[in-house]
């Protein structure tokens, strides 16, 4: 998520480093290669032969900054609570080359209070400087969607002191097209969690609901689309697999976390979290009932195991955990994805002919089920959305 904030900064006319202490993907930004399919090799290289942007995987006392802004994963740890360990390290990083005056401006996603409790003393205590400027910007980006991006996406900014706030507008707004200042940074920590949170309790429903329309012998895809054709009072999700990527699995327990820090229980996202992550397992259950068998030796293909179309990214991917109940179950595991080249010890396949049930998880535009379709290959269409890809939604 910092890349395209930094390369849209070095467009605007600032003088950016792009810093990461992984060496490897270092070398790679300096050859122009990235995974993320919005941002052109050519493009790339270009800024850094302006010497609009520089990739480096250390940070020298030599250098200027003004401006820090910290675009760090914060995953979860094995207990499912909040891993801050890459956040703490770009802070204690940071503290070394601030002045008076610096800006920090924060974009990882976290829990509600991390800037004024975590971030801002820890930053303060291992740099000793003052007058530090502390906001925040949650990130708000859509990976390979060709509608939204980091310009016409609104960005939502606060931080401690109003020079903050101003600071961070102007920076934002330099390449932004609408900026929403709120006064205090815990708003804007909050309204992050809330977005994902929203999708992922939602999600959960229609994934709940969808084990009532099987046992009625209907799609609840169907049900959703028809409901849908209301034009007020009704926004559509679809029913999954479960939910991938580095929100919606992450956010909600941030929020279960911000809050059972002032003794409240939240048991709506206990709940989804709860469905979400046993939706594998279930989807397994219901292809052997479909299939009227167990699933040992049974040849089984999976097309696309990214956690959304368009990316190669497979954090949370609920495929991955759908491959491993497949394989405990007795099954041929194979998949096809275009940007997924190896996963654990699978490496990604030609849609095959030789299968006894195709499923449809992730459906790429670069995904042609010609070979699916022409030898009648038994397919199940899993995939969250309401496209018809010539077979009936399964869930």
């Amino acid at each position: 998520m910092g890349l395209p904030i930094a390369i849209k900064a070095a467009e605007t006319g600032y003088n950016v480093y792009g810093f990461d202490n992984d060496e490897a993907k270092i070398r790679q930004l300096k050859f122009g290669v990235t995974p993320s399919p919005e941002i052109r090799k050519e493009h790339l290289l270009e800024l850094q032969s302006q010497g609009k942007i520089t990739f480096v995987s250390s940070l020298t006392t030599d250098l200027s900054i003004q401006i820090f802004v910290i675009a760090v994963p914060t995953p979860l740890d094995e207990n499912h609570e909040p891993d801050l360990d890459m956040l703490e390290l770009a802070c204690k990083t940071i503290s070394k080359h601030v002045k008076s005056g610096t800006l920090i401006i924060n974009e990882s996603t976290s829990f509600i209070g991390t800037l004024r409790n975590f971030i801002k003393p820890l930053i303060e205590e291992n740099s000793g400087a003052i007058n530090l400027q502390f906001a925040v910007a949650p990130e708000r980006i859509d990976p390979g969607s060709d509608q939204w991006n980091i310009e016409n996406t609104p960005r939502i900014i606060s931080g401690l002191g109003q020079a903050a706030i101003d600071n961070a507008a102007e920076f934002y707004g330099s390449f932004c097209n609408k900026i929403h200042k709120v006064d205090k940074p815990e708003v804007a920590e909050a309204a992050k969690l809330i977005e994902n949170t929203f999708r992922q309790v939602n999600i959960a429903l229609v994934n709940e609901i969808s084990e009532v329309a099987n046992k009625y012998n209907f799609s609840l895809n169907d049900a959703i689309k028809a409901a849908a054709t209301k034009p007020f009072g009704f926004m559509p999700f679809y029913p999954s697999i479960g939910v991938g990527g580095h929100c919606i699995p992450i956010d909600p327990s941030y929020l279960s976390y911000s809050a059972k820090a002032v003794n409240i229980e939240t048991k709506f996202i206990g709940l989804a979290n709860a469905i979400n992550l046993s939706m594998p397992s279930k989807v397994v259950q219901r292809i052997e009932s479909h299939m009227k068998s167990d699933l040992r030796g049974k040849h089984i293909q999976l097309a696309g195991i990214a956690y959304k179309p368009g990316v190669s990214d497979t954090r949370e991917s609920p495929a991955l955990e759908l491959i491993k109940v497949l394989v405990l179950k007795g099954a041929q595991v194979s998949y096809h994805d275009p940007f997924v080249d190896k996963w654990d010890d699978f490496l990604s396949q030609p849609l095959r002919a030789d299968i006894d049930l195709g499923l449809i998880i992730t459906a790429h535009d670069q995904i042609d089920f010609s070979i699916w379709k022409t030898n009648g290959i038994n397919v199940l269409d899993l995939s969250a959305n309401s496209r018809n890809y010539g077979w009936p939604k399964f869930l």
